[in-house]
């Protein structure tokens, strides 16, 4: 088989609009221009080369007029043409010039400029032919003795370079390494001689180490990496060294580089699963996301601390380390606090609880002291959720906790509010020796409320749990003064009479006064002044009455609904007729204002048919009094709401247990393994062992009937020509999340030879090929891979398209060119289902601009069917509980999510319907809203559920 995988050391960029020059004229200025001309000449010759031409006639030119150059510029050229030139003639054998190649090198590593020495070092690092590197041997040698440490570090790296290719032309250079790094003192040039000893013969490495396991805190950053390299290698390859070495790993924790305390914290965790090895690690891993500025960092070692805690025999060593884990919150990142707060919530006992309840009450007292920014509020916000996890967990500190939350009420962002209510909620309907307490707390802070919803929500919870007297009538007190003077409709129309007149003598011009008639049958006075004056008062209008006066009457519909239960539970309480008379009488006067102001027209919008209704049947309820509606009001009610928390327990409980690592059990009459018995064939060459005994002593290792890579490989192969063609050619997809490998394989189906058998690639989307494939030559009936490399830089549809383009040997004809067929690159390889609350989901739903609306057009029958089909298509995850979709009604109502691998929402909202008139074999029909913050995030879902629908067949 062809070997294709060529080597490719320098990149070059090629301007596609350059004019190419030409043969002669760049063998003339190579040989008459000035040093400049040849320079650029010099380049021009390169890059004609990368991109496949020959010019076999410029190499003597360039070995006699350019090479006896002293400059450097052109000594740099030089090493990066002769890299890329072809070095062998048709047949395979060495070109003659390069004989003057090599002696010229050869005088350039004898050269009194220490950077002419070092880069062409580093140049020999490069050939891959020991006919040109026996003769320069004696010559590299010498250069491990030079002074300066930029000439022996790459003098090393050659050597190493050629040893692990050509070891017959240096046998001795372990031995030659090893001495040269007893008597080395720079830090570059030993990390380099260390790391040869690593991979040519570890012995002398082992050796070099234990001579100086005590110097090795000294040693520079570079040289640790490369020894906890080796301790991990060894100790993987023979597990009965860990005891020599894990001190030194211990003692690398305290290095004064984070990335070999990194390494080495993971190392320790590798070898060893005791307990202090694991506090060790995680605390170096604490110390680091502290200290370390760079948020990506932060990110990636708190990952690495939270895999640690997957293991359970290490959980327990983190519970006592939840403190320090906490320390990360002061990190500006919310990415990193939520994750540090997702940690800590798993992590926290019993006895660390009210310690990290004071460090949280003490983060929300900084959020509220600190300057208002866009991250302010959703930190808050995940202060507020992990508060109330914590005391859904641990009961006891709900007391501490409730008394902090409900100074949020007041505040101006909604969200992290309707959390504390949320929880306020849970908490007074879980917590009976709290009741008091709460509503003692939401009664002070009403009147500093600032959001219509939550003034709504506050005003059920008080409209539940308020059962003394004294409570009742203190709610009372604070509806009357949040809706000011009532009646609403005279106070207004007097204010804004009062204010007209004011106006007018202020002004001293008259404005018309008209009466009129409003719906209801009443009169209002309107005046020319008065729509002003409305905006100019509108700020001094007490809360619930403003929000009555925007047209917001469904805030009037909740406010019925609690007076009812006040009145209701009031009765029942005072035996007083008189009072009894006094309070009904009071709250069907706020509720008939309510519907008056509704129909007067004087608020914004009139008050709905479904708030009329049910304000109306509230005032029902209070003129019968009946024992059955009572009931309703304040038995019933009570007890959904206890329905809907155990619901969501225990849904919380499935989700947490679904989302925890299975044990596998171990069965009785399963064989045991141990580690010393078994040969090393049977565990394979690239197990890892320490991963692997811990797993089989946890009882973790679990073997699965079929090779899902296998499995998967085959379902990713495109036929990209036809068996027909004279050139073969089929790939494998391969998503690596930002990378997408193309492997293709290329078959010559033809008696010939084909030369320069180019792959040429093209993408359309969002997709950028990194680099160009290598041409290759094809003997007859030949096969070959190449590889290309694709870079995906967002989440939408694209296609890799292009064509095969060779030489026949012999054939005096034009290029041959094969056509390929595109390769579809699919969105769902870049999406995952994801899950969010309600509250976010809308909105984000009201965030983002881009929308793409998709008709149902299916012969799926069944509207669930049809929902489990589109979730499987998508990716997306239903965020509407299932039990919200059960039964047969005709109709269905779904919200689902997901978001891309690049951060990216992708929001969808399914409405369908069965038509009833069309008989039971009718198709489901509606449509799907998808939302996204991208054009081609909506376009690409969109596409996907249309092609999905159509090719769904039952």
């Amino acid at each position: 088989m062809t070997n294709t995988e060529q080597g490719c050391y320098t990149l070059i960029n090629v301007s596609s609009d350059s004019e190419v020059p030409s043969e002669m004229q760049l063998k003339q200025d190579l040989e008459k221009g000035s040093t400049k001309v040849k320079i650029e000449s010099l380049k021009k010759v390169i890059q004609l080369i990368l991109n496949g031409e020959k010019m076999p006639s410029l190499l003597m030119t360039i070995i006699r007029f350019v090479m006896p150059s002293q400059d450097h510029m052109i000594k740099k050229l030089l090493l990066i043409f002769w890299e890329v030139v072809p070095k062998y003639t048709q047949e395979g054998k060495l070109l003659q010039e390069m004989i003057l190649v090599c002696d010229a090198y050869r005088k350039d590593l004898q050269h009194p400029n220490e950077f002419i020495r070092g880069s062409t070092l580093r140049f020999l690092c490069k050939l891959k032919e020991a006919e040109l590197l026996e003769p320069l041997m004696p010559a590299i040698r010498t250069c491990l003795e030079h002074r300066h440490s930029y000439v022996r570090r790459n003098a090393v790296l050659a050597i190493y370079t050629i040893f692990r290719n050509f070891d017959f032309l240096i046998p001795d250079a372990p031995e030659l390494i090893a001495n040269f790094l007893e008597g080395e003192q720079d830090s570059s040039c030993k990390r380099n001689a260390f790391m040869m000893l690593i991979h040519a013969d570890q012995d002398r490495a082992l050796n070099y180490l234990s001579s100086c396991i005590d110097q090795v805190n000294s040693f520079g950053d570079i040289l640790q990496l490369v020894i906890v390299e080796l301790i991990y290698k060894v100790c993987h390859a023979n597990p009965s060294e860990r005891a020599r070495f894990i001190r030194c790993i211990y003692n690398l924790l305290n290095s004064s580089s984070p990335a070999v305390r990194y390494e080495a914290a993971g190392t320790l965790v590798t070898l060893s699963s005791a307990p202090t090895a694991v506090k060790a690690a995680a605390s170096c891993y604490i110390e680091l996301i502290v200290k370390e500025s760079d948020n990506n960092v932060k990110l990636i070692v708190l990952d690495r601390l939270i895999a640690l805690r997957e293991v359970p025999s290490h959980e327990k060593v983190l519970q006592e380390l939840v403190m320090d884990i906490l320390r990360v919150l002061s990190a500006p990142d919310l990415e990193v606090r939520k994750k540090t707060l997702d940690l800590s919530l798993d992590l926290v006992t019993s006895r660390t609880i009210e310690e990290m309840v004071l460090v949280l009450k003490k983060e929300v007292v900084k959020t509220n002291n600190s300057v208002e920014q866009d991250d302010t509020g959703k930190y808050r916000q995940l202060l507020v959720r992990t508060l109330h996890q914590c005391s859904v967990k641990f009961p006891d500190v709900a007391v501490a906790i409730i008394p902090v939350l409900m100074e949020f009420l007041s505040d101006t962002n909604e969200l992290a509010a309707a959390d504390v209510l949320i929880f306020v909620r849970e908490a007074i309907q879980r917590f009976e020796p709290l009741r008091e307490v709460v509503v003692s707390k939401l009664l002070e802070v009403f009147p500093t409320i600032k959001a219509m919803k939550i003034h709504r929500a506050a005003l059920w919870i008080l409209g539940e749990y308020c059962t003394s007297t004294n409570d009742i009538q203190s709610v009372m007190t604070e509806i009357r003064q949040s809706l000011g003077e009532i009646p609403i409709v005279d106070d207004e129309i007097k204010k804004a009479a009062g204010e007209t007149k004011e106006d007018e003598g202020q002004v001293a011009q008259t404005g018309s006064v008209h009466r009129l008639v409003t719906a209801d049958g009443t009169y209002a006075t309107q005046s020319a002044f008065s729509s002003v004056t409305t905006s100019k008062k509108k700020e001094e209008r007490p809360p619930l009455r403003g929000y009555l006066m925007d047209g917001d009457f469904f805030v009037g519909a909740a406010l019925a609904t609690t007076l009812t239960k006040l009145a209701l539970r009031y009765i029942d309480l005072v035996h007083d007729k008189k009072k009894q008379n006094s309070f009904l009488a009071e709250s069907m006067l706020i509720m008939s204002t309510v519907i008056h102001l509704g129909k007067s027209g004087l608020a914004t919008k009139p008050i709905t048919d479904d708030d009329v209704d049910r304000i109306a049947l509230c005032l029902k309820v209070l003129s019968e009094r009946s024992e059955f509606m009572f009931r309703i009001f304040n038995v019933i009610c009570r007890d959904s709401l206890s329905s809907m928390l155990q619901a969501n327990a225990v849904e919380e409980k499935e989700s947490r247990k679904a989302s925890e690592s299975k044990g596998i059990k171990i069965q009785t009459d399963d064989p045991i393994s141990f580690l010393q018995l078994v040969s090393k064939n049977e565990l394979g060459a690239t197990e890892n062992l320490f991963e692997l005994t811990m797993s089989q002593a946890l009882g973790t290792t679990g073997r699965k009937d079929t090779d899902p890579v296998t499995a998967s490989k085959l379902n990713k192969v495109t036929q990209l020509t036809g068996f027909s063609d004279p050139v073969y050619a089929e790939a494998y997809v391969h998503v690596n999340q930002y990378d997408i490998v193309l492997d293709v394989l290329i078959v010559n189906q033809t008696t010939d030879t084909l030369q320069n058998l180019t792959l040429e690639l093209a993408t359309l989307g969002d997709l950028k090929l990194v680099e160009k494939p290598q041409p290759v030559t094809m003997g007859p009936n030949d096969f070959c891979n190449i590889k290309a490399n694709v870079k995906v830089a967002s989440t939408e549809n694209g296609i890799i398209f292009g064509n095969i383009v060779y030489d026949v040997s012999g054939a005096a004809s034009d290029r041959n060119c094969v056509v390929l067929n595109d390769i579809h690159i699919d969105i769902m390889d870049y999406i995952i289902p994801a899950t969010c609350t309600d509250t976010e989901f809308r909105q984000m739903w009201s965030e983002f601009e881009w929308e793409n609306k998709v008709s149902v057009n299916t012969n799926i029958l069944d509207l669930f069917e049809y929902l489990q089909h589109l979730i499987k298509s998508t990716n997306m995850k239903c965020l509407t509980p299932e039990k919200a979709l059960m039964g047969e009604c005709g109709f269905m109502a779904a919200n689902l999510y997901a978001k891309s691998i690049f951060g990216e929402d992708a929001l969808a909202n399914l409405s369908i319907e069965k038509p009833s008139y069309l008989g039971p074999d009718a198709a489901v029909t509606g449509h799907v809203r998808i939302r996204a913050k991208s054009q081609g995030m909506a376009l690409s879902m969109g596409d996907k559920i249309n092609m999905s629908q159509k090719k769904a067949v039952k």
